[in-house]
């Protein structure tokens, strides 16, 4: 006697359940993504997702990804401060624009290194990421000499570099002179104060008169004595607190400074 076969088939492939299912957990996931697109994002949430994140990746806060792929964060990295992150993101340019801005950043960063690198001008001039942006910093009498404001001939070429390929580009500039603790007294420069700002102006005019620069991107400020780098009791130190920094300010940076000096005038200079 033969054994009794059971002719029941067995289907492959997920109960019919599951499709149903499925459709109902895509349709949820599109609607809170529609809800997260039209609403603005809450700061101290934004921010816990991100350590959760990146804490569930075994990635550390400010670490480089665990992927070459350009995410949905990318960029975050140019905004040290998440709070000045998030709020770029919030603009009217929206995240589009926090992206360009930090791919110009880049642009900019190794476009200036490799310039730094091949002309061998590590010891005169750096360029850093910093958070108002960029810093490119000319390293004691690298511009000028010693007590004056007058730009050295030698040094225009580095300037000119510079002028040229920042005008490829929308970021405000401002202009930083520094000096050291010496005190100097001449009829031209009474003090440090007049001393730093001039040079930094110079720079400036520089840039506008002899590369064509449109005014309104840039500023000066001169620091004197009272932003040093390093000890000024040293001359080593000295220094390293002489020098012209030509900072790249990102967006929400210079849109601050517009901001406290009541300024919503895009033609008028920072």
């Amino acid at each position: 006697m033969s054994r009794r076969r059971n002719s029941e088939e067995v289907k492959k492939g997920a109960p019919e359940w599951m499709n149903t299912y499925g459709d109902m957990v895509t349709l949820l996931l599109t609607f809170f993504i529609m809800l997260f697109a039209m609403s603005t994002i809450d700061v101290q949430k934004f921010e816990q997702i991100i350590h959760s994140i990146q804490g569930s990746l075994g990635v550390n806060y400010g670490g480089t990804s665990v992927s070459k792929d350009k995410l949905a964060t990318e960029g975050q990295e140019d905004y040290p401060d998440l709070q000045d992150f998030v709020k770029n993101i919030n603009s009217p340019g929206g995240m589009s624009e926090v992206l360009k801005e930090a791919q110009d950043m880049e642009k900019i960063y190794f476009q200036v290194k490799a310039y730094i690198d091949k002309n061998n001008l590590g010891d005169s001039v750096e360029i850093t990421r910093d958070k108002p942006g960029l810093l490119i910093r000319f390293k004691d009498n690298v511009l000028f000499d010693s007590g004056k404001a007058d730009l050295k001939e030698d040094s225009k070429k580095i300037l000119k570099y510079i002028a040229g390929m920042l005008n490829e580009f929308t970021q405000d500039i401002r202009v930083e002179g520094h000096t050291d603790n010496v005190p100097i007294h001449t009829p031209q420069f009474p003090s440090n104060w007049e001393l730093s700002t001039q040079r930094a102006v110079n720079v400036l005019k520089y840039f506008i008169e002899e590369n064509g620069f449109n005014p309104v991107r840039l500023s000066a400020v001169g620091y004197g004595e009272y932003h040093p780098v390093a000890d000024n009791s040293t001359e080593a130190g000295r220094r390293q607190n002489r020098r012209v920094d030509i900072v790249i300010l990102k967006t929400y940076v210079a849109d601050e400074i517009s901001s406290e000096k009541g300024d919503n005038k895009a033609n008028e200079q920072r």
